[in-house]
């Protein structure tokens, strides 16, 4: 089976012709970019292909299902800092692209979820083991594709992938007593999504041949911007309208995946937020039990309009603008123009 919903670039996704690459040097940098994203996307179609049938038709469908692009961008833009979009630029963003979509069919294991990118999640379509099989395939060509490229690479995308594998294992395990919940959960951002997005950010410049000393704030960038993102993610997870997000609204916390929104909500201590986090917790449990998933609609539909769902949007801001702050040792110019406006984008976006 082959999902219809055709592929998508980051631009048309966050709306970065507008908003990112605003003004005439912008404009050009935004060519150079959409032109590195078609090598990418050439590369991820060969990379993606595999001699056994059904290996293929796994591996290739959440590709086809569209994405947004985020890591590759981020890769063509930082090695705009160096000799630009070299051969080395555009394997190590594939390479990142496929660790990501690895990464998306396992979690969409662990979650329970059954739609990704609008169409039913590879578990839902092929069970749980082939999914996870699937999963471990990309990794392993993402692997091989950054071995081409020296024991730098290799050190790159195996310490990415290990904090990968820590976020999702500290996510599945939960928080100790003595941790406090909002920066446990905070930890596991920080290595589930920033992790990769400041490998990306970062491997611009490494395989661009730029300063060394662009690494580290590109590091900092990253792991800033993608916090971001995923605490943004958390409020569109209660969207009510499945059809921008492409999942069905609360897919996270019906699972019994802590999300910002309801950690926060957990902090406040009136009656009203005390009852609401007894009911989603009495919800989650029957579901786990067997319950129909739609007895949380009503609750998550409350705590999307509660002010814990808005504070969650002031953090991802918060953490928005210390990705920018990051940007301070960068020279200015186009580059650093459109890293600060992605940053602001990414947690001003509604899908």
């Amino acid at each position: 089976m082959t999902p219809t919903a055709p592929g998508s670039h980051i631009a048309g996704k966050l709306g970065l012709t507008d908003r990112i690459f605003a003004g005439a040097r912008s404009r050009s940098l935004l060519k150079t970019v959409e032109a590195g994203l078609k090598r990418v996307d050439s590369a991820l179609e060969r990379e993606l292909r595999v001699a056994d049938a059904l290996a293929d038709a796994t591996s290739r469908y959440l590709y086809d299902a569209g994405g947004k692009r985020v890591r590759p961008m981020l890769a063509l833009l930082t090695a705009q800092l160096g000799d630009g979009a070299t051969d080395e630029v555009i394997q190590a963003a594939t390479a990142l692209e496929m660790t990501h979509l690895g990464s998306l069919y396992h979690d969409d294991v662990m979650d329970a979820a059954d739609k990704r990118r609008g169409v039913p999640s590879a578990h839902a379509v092929w069970g749980n083991n082939v999914a996870i099989l699937t999963g471990d395939l990309l990794f392993s060509r993402a692997s091989q594709i950054m071995a081409r490229h020296g024991e730098r690479a290799i050190r790159l995308q195996a310490d990415t992938f290990e904090r990968l594998v820590l976020g999702q294992m500290h996510e599945t395990v939960g928080p100790s007593e003595s941790d406090d919940r909002v920066e446990f959960y905070l930890n596991v951002l920080s290595d589930k999504t920033g992790s990769l997005i400041a490998a990306a950010a970062q491997s611009g410049v490494i395989f661009s041949n730029g300063p060394r000393e662009f690494e580290e704030p590109m590091v900092t960038f990253g792991e800033k911007a993608g916090v971001a993102f995923q605490l943004l993610d958390d409020v569109i997870d209660l969207s009510a309208d499945p059809d921008e997000t492409g999942k069905v609204p609360g897919t996270d916390l019906r699972a019994g995946v802590p999300t910002m929104p309801y950690l926060v909500l957990g902090e406040r201590k009136d009656d009203a937020s005390i009852e609401l986090r007894e009911r989603i917790d009495d919800g989650v449990a029957r579901i786990a039990d067997g319950a129909d998933p739609s007895i949380l609609d009503e609750p998550l539909a409350r705590l999307r309009d509660h002010e814990a769902t808005e504070a969650t949007r002031d953090l991802a801001h918060a953490w928005s603008s210390q990705a920018i702050d990051a940007l301070e040792p960068l020279p200015d110019g186009a580059v650093r123009e459109a890293l600060t406006r992605f940053a602001q984008a990414v947690a001003d976006r509604s899908s």
